[in-house]
């Protein structure tokens, strides 16, 4: 019997990378429509992390559910870490992801080749109703490109390059970006913590 678990985004790309980066567990992926939850939970956390356990423990605490959140983007040195846990929402409200990065192309303009690095974070956290019960994080070093390439995954991919690959994120196949990507490296360490906690509170969701 599949295992169900409730994931606290409405971001699209991330539910699909979420499906294939846990495609082994055989689960049941709640969504918060389904569930019938409409609370907007703000991120005001200053960090990843806090905004990752913020989601987390509130939506776990909504749903009576085992729920995992996350929270990623991009820190770019040469903007001191910009647009950092403000990556969504780069630039303005209503910018499309393409009008995002272009806007991040734009400030970067003048930066040269030697001082674009930049990484991807990502944290995922996992509560249940009673509080956090598990945290992970990934890293993905890399560098601002002079120009998008590619057409794959998602947000910020196109102009993320990895010099180890000679890539952009958008040119690399869906396996390729798993083992490498934040997000991968971030459920490889959180799958050991999960998996138990997925046999034992099955059970109580319905």
């Amino acid at each position: 019997m599949s295992k169900r678990l409730l994931l606290a985004t409405k971001n699209p790309g991330k539910l699909k990378e979420y499906a294939e980066l846990f495609i082994e567990l055989d689960l049941e992926w709640l969504n918060l429509d389904e569930m019938g939850i409409n609370l907007d939970v703000e991120e005001s956390g200053e960090t990843f992390k806090e905004n990752a356990i913020i989601k987390a423990t509130s939506y776990a605490k909504a749903s009576g559910c085992l729920t995992m959140a996350d929270d990623s983007g991009l820190e770019v040195d040469a903007l001191n870490g910009r647009p950092g846990v403000r990556t969504a929402r780069f630039g303005g409200p209503h910018l499309s992801a393409e009008e995002r990065y272009r806007h991040l192309l734009t400030l970067m303009e003048r930066i040269p080749e030697n001082q674009r690095s930049a990484r991807f974070k990502c944290v995922i956290a996992l509560a249940l109703p009673g509080g956090l019960v598990g945290i992970s994080q990934g890293i993905c070093e890399g560098a601002i490109a002079n120009s998008p390439r590619g057409s794959g995954g998602f947000g910020y991919d196109p102009i993320f390059y990895l010099p180890t690959i000679g890539k952009t994120m958008a040119e690399l196949t869906s396996n390729e970006k798993h083992r490498v990507s934040h997000r991968g490296l971030a459920v490889a360490n959180i799958k050991p913590i999960l998996e138990p906690l997925l046999s034992e509170t099955n059970k109580n969701i319905t």
